[in-house]
């Protein structure tokens, strides 16, 4: 982890040390269950926790020292250690971020999107390791918070740093770039995920746009000519840009082998080579999200043979198309998070793979989807409808319209089995599902729905 001088720490964060700076800090923490040794912890402040709270326990875990608010009334007498007293200790923390990322020589990658974009960032990362030592964002921390501590993890001598931006509301994505300073910019696609917080989908492209806007004038926008609002993203690029598609005209194309399961070819224009690689994990999706992760990887000077490497070898995060075999039967968790695009891409994919038996679909809600919500689930659910499915299994009210939707669509109403919360869904599969069948879990982050895969897989202990 990267050391930094607490003089620097004090200039960046606007602040000032009581009694005593440290004299040696060695990464930032604002988690004391994850916190090491040396490193300076953030006392930041959320809804449902405040990090003043956990000042004494940090310093006990060893922190070098503690970034607190001067009007929280902690003191050095009473932390007994050394304390940066800062006005608020998110600009704090965003602050030193963009100053230690602007004295860094590292070339960056800014990664958004309405889905995919933590697979295109691991991806991504995956192929530029065989060029030299790359930072990432950890996980999905790609908001206020998640983003500056991500910057502040960057060891010096790091090669590349490839990080993800989300945001919720409009005017988040902007200051996030501001502290990256990427030369990369990719935007793996559009749809109605958060727009609950905007007038359009529309508006949440123009708002994505800012990711490309941020690129310097020899930078590199990464895009797919296939997206829905393409048009929109490119009027917002005023650099290089680098398009990316499935069997149509781009600078890299996609065609995927129809013989061999997870073989595709990739065509590189500049360079009229074409090469077959092999996918980890299903799904016309994450071609695209190799294919984007490709055009970066390329014009970091990354070999063919290694990009393959990487994406043979892909595994996906917790939670996030997870394929286990609980004593002959199939589960897919997939249920880290969900919205309309996902959940589409999720039934596609699960549609094609081959399994030996059954397949059933177990479904929660989709959340901040605003006045549209009502709506999508009805769609996703006729989407659905016309499937290969042994039958759905819905939880919650919002699961309810899903169902809905797919006896609209002509689904048998007998195969569709509406539960009211995860521990019902468990029971309900440990009755129904048999050796060879296959269950795919897919429901918002807030649903929980890996719950229900822990609770059948003791079950079946």
């Amino acid at each position: 982890m990267p050391e930094f001088q607490a003089t620097d720490l004090a200039e960046w964060a606007h602040g000032k040390w009581s009694p005593t700076a440290p004299r040696r800090v060695a990464g930032v923490s604002s988690d004391t269950r994850t916190l090491e040794p040396e490193n300076v912890f953030v006392a930041l402040r959320g809804p449902n926790h405040d990090g003043h709270s956990f000042v004494d326990e940090a310093l006990k875990c060893g922190a070098a020292a503690a970034i607190v608010e001067a009007e929280s009334g902690y003191t050095a007498a009473r932390a007994g250690g050394c304390l940066l007293l800062v006005d608020d200790t998110l600009i704090a923390l965003q602050r030193m971020a963009g100053c230690y990322r602007a004295g860094l020589s590292v070339e960056t990658v800014a990664v958004s999107g309405s889905a995919g974009k933590t697979t295109v960032k691991e991806m991504t990362a995956a192929m530029l390791k065989y060029g030299g030592p790359v930072a990432r964002s950890k996980g999905n921390l790609n908001n206020h918070v998640g983003v500056p501590l991500s910057l502040l993890a960057v060891e010096p001598g790091d090669w590349g740093g490839v990080f993800e931006v989300g945001m919720n509301h409009p005017g988040e994505l902007r200051p996030l770039c501001e502290m990256i300073r990427p030369r990369w910019g990719i935007i793996t696609n559009v749809g109605p995920a958060h727009v609950e917080c905007f007038e359009s989908i529309s508006a949440i492209a123009e708002e994505k746009s800012e990711v490309l806007r941020a690129l310097p004038a020899d930078g590199t926008a990464v895009l797919d000519a296939d997206g829905d609002y393409f048009d929109v993203l490119c009027r917002a690029v005023s650099c290089r840009l680098i398009t990316v598609a499935i069997g149509k005209d781009a600078d890299y194309v996609a065609v995927p082998d129809g013989t061999r399961e997870g073989q595709i070819a990739i065509t590189e224009r500049s360079s009229g080579e074409r090469v077959a690689v092999k996918m980890s994990i299903p799904g016309e999706h994450n071609i695209r999200n190799a294919l984007l992760s490709t055009a970066v990887a390329r014009g970091w000077g990354i070999g063919w043979k290694d990009i393959g490497a990487a994406l043979e070898s892909y595994r996906s995060l917790p939670n996030r198309w997870i394929v286990e075999n609980v004593r002959g039967v199939t589960i897919i968790n997939d249920a880290y998070n969900a919205n309309p695009l996902s959940m589409r891409a999720a039934i596609d994919s699960f549609g094609e793979m081959k399994t030996g038996g059954r397949k059933w679909l177990v479904f929660a809600g989709m959340l901040e989807l605003g006045s549209s919500e009502e709506r999508e689930h009805i769609e996703i659910g006729r989407y659905a409808g016309s499937g290969p499915w042994a039958g759905v299994i819905t939880v919650g009210e919002l699961g309810k319209l899903i169902a809905d939707g797919m006896v609209e669509a002509g689904f048998n109403p007998g195969q569709v089995i509406r539960c009211a919360d995860n521990e019902a869904t468990v029971e309900t599969l440990a009755g129904l599902l048999e050796a060879g069948d296959a269950a795919l879990l897919k429901g918002s982050r807030a649903m929980r729905l890996e719950e229900v895969r822990d609770r059948y897989v003791l079950l079946s202990v």
